[in-house]
Parts: C-alpha cells; structure tokens; sequence
C-alpha cells in the first residue's frame, strides 16, 4: 500500500512539473542570472493553530515556525517546531516530546498578480527527533496491581509531503495563509523498543497516510523588485 501511495505521489509532482513546463512554452522567459538566483522577497511567520491548541487542549502543546524565500514564481519554504503530547486513560498513560523541520519547494500558479498573492503546490521532506514513554497497569488476581514502563529516547523519524497553500497580502508587509498537507512515507529509526505512537510533525502512526494542516501569520521583507511578467509570444 506505501510503495502505491509513493508511486502516485511521484506521478502527480512530474504532472505538476510537465504542467509547469507547458505553461511556459508560449511565453519568452527573463533570461538574465539576477532574475533566476537572487531572491525576491523573504517571508517570516509562525503557525497559529498551535498556540491556541496548545490552550484549549490539555494533551498537546507545541509551535511552529516558518520561512520561505520567494524566487518569483518558485518558494524554497523551511518550518521548524516543537511538539508535546501527553494520552491518559484508566490503565495507561503515554508521553512524547521532541522538535521537527520540513524543508521543500512551492510553485506558485497565481501568476501576475500585482500584490503577489500566491496559490502554491509543493512537497516537502520532513523529519523529527523526539522521545517517548508509556506506562500501563493491569490488575492481577494475585499479585494485584502491575506496573511496566516503556520507553525510548533519541528516536528519528522521517516522512513526506504533497502541500497546497495560499499566500495572501493583508496589509502592507503583513501576510496571511495556509498550507494543506499530505503526509505518507514515514520511515523510523533509532532505539525503537516499542512502535512509536505519535511522531512530532507527524501525527499519530496508525495509518500509512495522514493529514495536516497549518495557518500562518507573516512579515514579508522585500529584497529587490519582481522581473516583469513575460511577454505573451505573437
């Protein structure tokens, strides 16, 4: 079922790619090497569903944190949070702590608008450092309550992502947006004594695939005006 998953995930980036490639071919692109490797803009903001879930949510605290640099068209994007979970019921309580980053590449399909606004398809490589622990009781008709404590620490876990996000301008340098996530792929490793349960950035294992998603509040600090938009060939 993961090898389907990754093989569809393949497919549809090289669609993206080849849909890419034939939006191009009737225009005349600015061929010059300050408009190819010099950024136009860097945007800084943080996700604002953690915060409040971290308040309204007694098992979770974390937050998370984002960058992406503009390259016209294209968006290198890099996030970085921390994520805490905390599971209890009448015979067991489970734990996790631990950090995580994403790192990929946006395109953005909202094209020629005057506030560089952005519609974007992405992927990204995601990966996390954490530890956990779980701790179970059960009652026995003779030696009565039974304790056993499971835990591993240093474990890393590994994953990737489709997105879809909107980047919208609000006022001034002041953006707003969210990102759409496809999570499949995860792959673990390290001092795996138990199964991990719940993977920071990721999400709990059960499944194969997962979903997130994120809502963001930024800054955008220009570093140089946008090339024009290219020239429609007659």
């Amino acid at each position: 079922m993961q090898k389907k998953v990754v093989l569809f995930a393949v497919c549809v980036f090289a669609l993206l790619i080849q849909a890419e490639v034939f939006a191009q071919a009737d225009t005349v692109a600015v061929d010059t090497l300050r408009s190819r490797y010099v950024p136009t803009g860097i945007r800084i903001g943080f996700d604002a569903i953690g915060p409040i879930k971290s308040s309204i949510q007694d098992d979770f605290s974390g937050w998370e944190v984002q960058a992406d640099v503009d390259f016209d068209r294209y968006f290198l994007a890099v996030e970085y949070g921390s994520w805490e979970r905390n599971f209890a019921s009448d015979l067991a309580r489970y734990a996790n702590d631990g950090r995580y980053w994403r790192a990929g590449i946006d395109v953005n399909f909202l094209r020629n608008d005057p506030d560089r606004n952005a519609f974007t398809l992405g992927a990204r490589y995601g990966r996390s450092l954490f530890s956990e622990t779980m701790d179970i009781s059960r009652e026995d008709p003779v030696w009565g309550t039974l304790s056993d404590r499971f835990s591993q620490s240093d474990v890393s876990s590994s994953w990737l992502e489709l997105t879809a996000g909107l980047r919208v301008r609000i006022w001034k340098v002041l953006w707003m947006g969210y990102t759409g996530r496809f999570k499949f792929g995860l792959s673990t490793r390290g001092n795996t004594d138990m199964l991990p349960h719940d993977v920071p950035g990721y999400g709990i294992t059960n499944k194969e695939t997962t979903w997130g998603f994120n809502y963001y509040l930024m800054l955008r600090l220009p570093v140089r005006n946008a090339p024009p938009p290219p020239e429609k060939r007659k």
